[in-house]
């Protein structure tokens, strides 16, 4: 039994929500066909491109972020070629070496709030031609970033503008993109998403999901034999039934979207309080990732009942949190952490 009062550490862990639960048992014993062509993963299939109707993708799915990220990043990448990405990007030093295990080298765009911009595109295009340099073939970027922040539509558009122009992919990592879509900040949809981007994923591991992540790939190119690739990287479940039910679940009546909502909520109670007493975030909050800047002191104190990460060291007195809310984070535990945190802020 944890010590701890409740974990801010992130949104996974909490196992799922009870109609995956519910769905898995009333289903055990239904016999279906293997490698994702059972009745729940066409369903699944079906809810999802629905809500892009306007393009012929091809939808996955994968146990992880991680088997995501690498199967896309070797489909899409010839031998010689990079991906870039921002330090803050999850292939970068999140996923023990996962893509240049693959034989990709991840270049590293330096932000300071861990989006892309065109700008900082822009300097890699020298690269292009020169033998001597590794060739850039793809940008990753997440939405949610790994700081909590969100793509609007001006800035994905750019984006998308300026990687077809010099034959790039443009790939999302989506593991917490339902967050991203039901943000008070956000002005994009899931068709936006695919409308603009080459490939991306929706996460269901941070989303009320056991396990899984919905990969779409848009691009023709990319569709073309992806299949094999999946196969060959291990992400082709004998058992697809147990992906394709959780998502067909989570886009039953837009639970996926109602849980990222509650995430949201829950964070920005938080967001208020701790700005109401007086504090600041490394980064503007809007997701259900919080960057409190504290004094060591109070987060010495939190930490005695809280699970979180220590993101960033400010000054020698001061640091940024990482608070994570997740689907089942109670609205109480919510006004608990405030409460907290102000006796924290009285005690001499």
């Amino acid at each position: 039994m944890s010590a701890y009062t409740y974990f801010f550490r992130d949104d996974y862990s909490e196992g799922c929500h009870s109609n995956i639960l519910r769905a898995l048992e009333e289903n055990a014993l239904t016999q279906q066909i293997g490698y994702g062509n059972d009745d729940y993963t066409l369903e699944a299939r079906a809810a999802i491109a629905k809500l892009m109707p306007a393009h012929n993708a091809d939808i996955h799915f994968v146990s992880g972020g991680t088997q995501a990220n690498l199967v896309v990043t070797a489909a899409a990448l010839k031998p010689y070629q990079s991906v870039i990405s921002a330090q803050t990007g999850h292939i970068n030093g999140h996923e023990a070496g996962a893509i240049e295990a693959t034989g990709h080298r991840v270049e590293i765009i330096d932000t300071e709030d861990g989006l892309v911009t065109v700008d900082q595109l822009e300097p890699l295009i020298a690269q292009l031609g020169n033998a001597n340099s590794t060739q850039p073939g793809m940008v990753y970027i997440s939405n949610t970033t790994e700081l909590g922040t969100v793509y609007n539509k001006a800035t994905l558009s750019s984006l998308s503008v300026f990687c077809r122009a010099q034959g790039w992919y443009l790939f999302l990592d989506g593991a917490r993109l339902p967050a991203a879509l039901t943000a008070p900040c956000n002005d994009l949809t899931l068709a936006d998403i695919a409308a603009l981007t080459d490939a991306f994923y929706i996460g269901g591991t941070k989303n009320g999901g056991l396990f899984g992540e919905a990969l779409v790939i848009v691009h023709p190119d990319l569709q073309t034999g992806f299949g094999y690739h999946l196969k060959q990287r291990g992400a082709l479940l004998a058992k697809g039934r147990t992906l394709g039910l959780q998502f067909r679940e989570l886009f039953r009546d837009n639970l996926i979207f109602k849980l990222a909502s509650h995430a949201n909520a829950t964070a920005q109670t938080m967001a208020r309080g701790i700005e109401q007493l007086g504090y600041s975030f490394l980064v503007p909050p809007c997701t259900n990732q919080l960057f409190p800047i504290l004094p060591k002191r109070i987060i010495d104190g939190l930490s005695e009942k809280y699970l979180f990460h220590t993101w960033h060291q400010i000054d020698e007195d001061h640091a940024a949190i990482r608070l994570v809310t997740s689907w089942a984070t109670p609205d109480a535990i919510s006004t608990q952490f405030i409460a907290d945190l102000a006796n924290l802020g009285t005690e001499v």
